[in-house]
């Protein structure tokens, strides 16, 4: 009996998607809208398409239309951010289940999504959408130092700083600014309220316009004045998951958004949750491997379940934690040595290193960002979110990382 065809949108990121296309391919046949010939994917797919740039709308929905006409398509859907709204759009225009695009597209611009929530009572942070660095400081005064600056329409953190005086905020703006002029939604930047207090993201999973909150991820950032996501761990246990789940829900209404897989970021204030934003999509950095170990749940199938209108299966199948530590070097510079020096034990899930020696890595403090200054990272298990994340800590520790600082900034010593 053959399997439903399920096409999937995705730039080619084997280190941290390649689960998500292997828990899919176990239910569905997959073809796949890529950027490049695919190599890892092949054993997965039955069928691709390349387009350079899936953002192009013209050209997403010629390849959705040639593999429409040689599959059976029961459903479309990405996990990639850029993709979202084209993907959306394209659904639609193959008759595809889908959010309509203008929730999805709500998601990607934050300046509306921070409309919706004051408009529908979402307690969120205080956001103003400004175009120049006189507008943003005027804005600063206006909410009270410190604040956050950040482009409307980006993701991963990039371009996002806390500001803490007027002396520090032309240099953020212009940070800031840099990145939104990449955006598609909305090239502006923002200028938000600096909420106090842990930072956490609750994985949803919504159909037919019914929202389940199915876990809560813990996340550990760097210092100020960027954030940088250094840790998650997700335990099927959290206390928090009762006190944030309403306002994970009110804001997915707030959005419209009808089905499918939602990462929503927001803050504990005073022990009150606070939202920042709602990526339309299944959330990075291998959250959702760390949900199906800490309950079982697959969240990358029950995307591609919801994308083929059918129910999915959200019934948790374990009790356990786990977490993820990602790997950063001390300082900028050309990586001599990477290596892990002790026995693997069984709680160590993955190792990864997603580079290799010769290549340079640079900071944010040095202009970088968590791209370009990743070395790689390692997933434990455990009983509780707090032994996943110090077991990831002890493994951490294990890894070596030698880099040639001379070369910290392009030149030599």
């Amino acid at each position: 009996m053959s399997r439903p065809v399920v096409l999937v949108v995705a730039a080619p990121d084997e280190s941290y998607r390649r689960y998500c296309l292997e828990t899919v391919a176990e239910a569905y046949d997959v073809v796949l809208i890529t950027t490049e010939e695919p190599s890892w994917e092949v054993p997965l797919i039955r069928d691709c398409v390349i387009v350079p740039d899936p953002t192009d709308q013209a050209a997403l929905a010629a390849a959705g239309r040639m593999l429409a006409e040689r599959h059976d398509l029961a459903g479309v859907f990405t996990w990639t951010e850029w993709y979202v709204v084209p993907v959306a759009r394209l659904a639609r225009s193959l008759g595809l289940p889908t959010t309509a695009p203008e929730a999805v597209r709500a998601c990607r611009d934050k300046a509306t999504a921070h409309t919706l929530f004051a408009r529908h009572g979402v307690p969120s942070a205080a956001s103003v959408s400004v175009r120049t660095c006189q507008e943003a400081a005027a804005a600063a005064e206006r909410i009270g130092y410190p604040v956050v600056l950040k482009p409307s329409s980006h993701a991963g953190a990039i371009g996002v700083q806390r500001v803490d005086t007027p002396a520090q905020l032309t240099a953020a703006y212009r940070a800031a600014e840099r990145t939104a002029g990449q955006g598609t939604e909305n090239t502006r930047v923002l200028v938000e309220e600096y909420l106090d207090g842990p930072e956490i993201s609750v994985e949803c999973v919504t159909y037919h316009g019914a929202t389940t909150v199915v876990a809560v991820n813990r996340k550990t950032l760097s210092p100020p004045p960027h954030f940088e996501q250094l840790a998650h761990s997700v335990d099927a246990d959290d206390p928090l998951l009762d006190t944030v789940a309403p306002a994970a829900r009110a804001a997915i209404r707030a959005l419209g958004i009808t089905d499918g897989v939602s990462h929503v970021e927001m803050r504990l204030v005073d022990g009150r949750p606070r939202l920042i934003e709602v990526n339309g999509r299944l959330a990075g950095d291998m959250i959702g491997h760390l949900v199906r170990l800490a309950t079982g749940i697959d969240l990358a199938r029950a995307a591609a379940d919801i994308a083929c209108d059918r129910a999915p299966d959200l019934t948790p199948s374990r009790s356990s934690a786990a977490a993820i530590r990602l790997l950063y070097p001390t300082t900028s510079g050309t990586l001599t040595h990477l290596s892990y020096d002790q026995p693997r034990p069984g709680w160590l899930d993955r190792l990864h290193f997603q580079c290799r020696p010769g290549d340079h890595l640079l900071l944010p403090a040095d202009g970088g960002s968590l791209f370009t200054a990743r070395i790689g990272y390692l997933i434990t298990t455990a009983g509780t979110g707090r032994q996943a994340l110090t077991r990831a800590g002890r493994a951490a520790d294990a890894v070596t990382a030698v880099l040639d600082r001379n070369t910290a900034t392009g030149n030599a010593a």
